[in-house]
């Protein structure tokens, strides 16, 4: 059976581009960016940051859209297709998504939980108390379960359902037009809060925190490194799913301009989420009197301890800026999970003899068991350790390889060939550079400092045991599992 037959498609460019940016737009965005500009030099972060977008982003994004467009596959069946002895790669890179939509669905549950605790501000005067100990419910140890905590365990349920409810309706019949919903409201609800948090009362201390530059830091490679590594992450590059997004795509669609817009709109969501966290800090500081610096805390204890703070100080409509603000996030984390599962779903869909529907059914039931690991006592510290280890030794080594491979087995020649004649505007050999020296350079040298952070001591104090386990043995497993799915027979004519 040819595996190009009956291939689904979007419907329209728009649905494809909110799909994409939807996928992009994640629960990162709010937490990650604001608080790596804050630590590396405020406004004079904004150089290297749109620096870092134009010579990696949008370039391994345009890179990943014409793979998937030309190879007409997800990423096992495009590398298959681009050499059989490059399979494994493919199967690695959707590997990723699998981990990390497992923990990812069980924090968009607490999303659904706030939502409810939005109604009566069930965090009290303490939300930082309420959200460690009364919700999470967080042991002294990774290996301390302390049980399965139900109220995030039902939500987590609800958040699956959704995942599995939409996906298996495949692509023009699911994430589209759920897309076509989520983005356009996602974008407008984060403006809306954007604004509510400029006109609070001290907000400009926070945008001063953020905004005011230090250009003296601009001489520190390390801030250079921290700009590619957030422009990287954030826009979910090497993980498989825009070479499956793109493989959707119909012949003949303007890649460049595509790959342009996602990139971008990903990178002005960032600002938005910038702006919006740092003048409700700013905000919270000048309400309690204390200095932006206690105030300042990054993570997800943003978006589950300082807007609960927020909330509660504002003078009117808590309610209703509550519950909007956590459903803002449970649609911005809906949208990235049901890429992620799309990413492995559509290369299982290509190499095996299987229906969606079946297929989507056996993935969220496994996917499901594993976010049950996520909802016990020990679930946000579990969630830390397998975290850290896929972001620095998952995605970040997969986007060295994928640039290596891209750029000098495939041929940015070729593919350049291939994108100009099918994009609006004309890359050059600009494009050609950054794939094979930039992107390779700043990534390798990440991925080595990362290694020599790791062997000088255990990740934030954790046992070595649960260090092994939970880190060192999940980033080395998902390449085991690609290497093993690579070496399965194709029940598909290539």
């Amino acid at each position: 059976m040819d595996t190009n037959q009956e291939r689904d498609q979007w419907v329209s460019r728009k649905g494809f581009i909110f799909a994409a940016v939807g996928a992009a737009i994640g629960l990162g965005n709010l937490w990650r960016f604001p608080f790596q500009a804050y630590a590396n030099g405020g406004g004079a972060f904004l150089f290297p940051y749109l620096f870092a977008l134009l010579t990696a982003a949008i370039p391994l994004m345009i890179m990943e859209y014409a793979f998937g467009s030309k190879m007409r596959g997800a990423a096992a069946l495009s590398y298959r297709k681009l050499g059989k002895k490059w399979e494994w790669f493919g199967w690695w890179q959707v590997m990723i998504p699998v981990v990390v939509m497992m923990f990812y669905c069980t924090v968009v549950s607490w999303s659904l939980n706030y939502i409810i605790f939005s109604f009566t501000q069930s965090w009290g005067d303490d939300p930082g108390k309420f959200f460690g100990v009364d919700f999470l419910k967080v042991t002294d140890s990774p290996w301390n379960l302390g049980g399965i905590n139900w109220r995030i365990m039902i939500a987590t349920i609800f958040v699956w359902f959704c995942n599995w409810f939409i996906t298996r309706k495949g692509i023009s019949g699911g994430i589209e037009k759920a897309c076509k919903i989520f983005t356009p409201l996602l974008v407008v609800l984060m403006i809306v809060f954007m604004i509510r948090g400029v006109t609070l009362e001290g907000a400009v201390i926070g945008l001063n925190n953020l905004f005011k530059p230090d250009f003296s830091k601009l001489l520190d490679a390390s801030i250079w490194v921290s700009a590619y590594g957030q422009v990287f992450f954030s826009t979910t590059i090497a993980v498989g799913v825009m070479i499956a997004y793109s493989s959707y795509l119909p012949r003949k669609t303007d890649i460049a301009n595509n790959a342009c817009i996602t990139v971008l709109s990903n990178a002005s969501f960032d600002l938005i989420a910038g702006i919006t966290v740092f003048s409700t800090l700013g905000f919270i500081a000048h309400s309690t009197g204390v200095s932006f610096k206690e105030v300042a805390q990054g993570g997800p204890g943003v978006a589950f301890v300082a807007f609960p703070q927020a909330i509660s100080k504002m003078p009117t409509m808590q309610i209703f800026i509550g519950v909007l603000f956590f459903f803002c996030l449970f649609i911005a984390g809906l949208s990235s999970s049901l890429s992620m599962l799309e990413s492995f779903s559509s290369s299982i869909l290509d190499k095996f003899d299987i229906s969606r529907k079946k297929l989507v059914n056996i993935v969220c039931l496994i996917g499901f068991t594993g976010s049950s690991l996520y909802a016990t006592g020990a679930g946000v510290l579990i969630l830390d350790i397998v975290d850290h280890f896929v972001a620095n030794f998952g995605i970040a080594l997969c986007g060295l390889i994928e640039a290596i491979i891209l750029g000098y087995f495939l041929g940015t020649k070729e593919m350049r060939e291939y994108i100009n004649e099918n994009s609006d505007f004309k890359i050059g050999v600009w494009w050609d550079i950054t794939i094979k020296y930039i992107t390779p350079l700043v990534l390798g040298f990440m991925f080595i400092s990362n290694i020599v952070t790791e062997l000088k001591s255990a990740y934030s104090g954790y046992p070595m045991s649960a260090i092994i386990v939970m880190g060192w043995s999940v980033a080395i497993g998902m390449l085991i599992m690609g290497i093993i799915l690579g070496r399965k027979k194709w029940s598909k004519e290539l």
